[in-house]
């Protein structure tokens, strides 16, 4: 029986696999991350990616 949860640390920051996932590069090389890239553009979104 856990009867104190910590709450908080489930988000644990990778800078390398936030940019593998989610990065420019990964959005170029798939057609539907080339699209979103075009749709955040035409938004006037200042970054396109991470």
């Amino acid at each position: 029986e856990i009867r104190h949860r910590t709450f908080g640390m489930e988000y644990e920051l990778s800078q390398a696999e936030r940019k593998r996932e989610h990065g420019f590069l990964a959005r170029k090389k798939s057609l539907s991350g080339r699209k979103m890239l075009v749709w955040r553009k035409a938004k006037g979104r200042k970054n396109m990616s991470h």
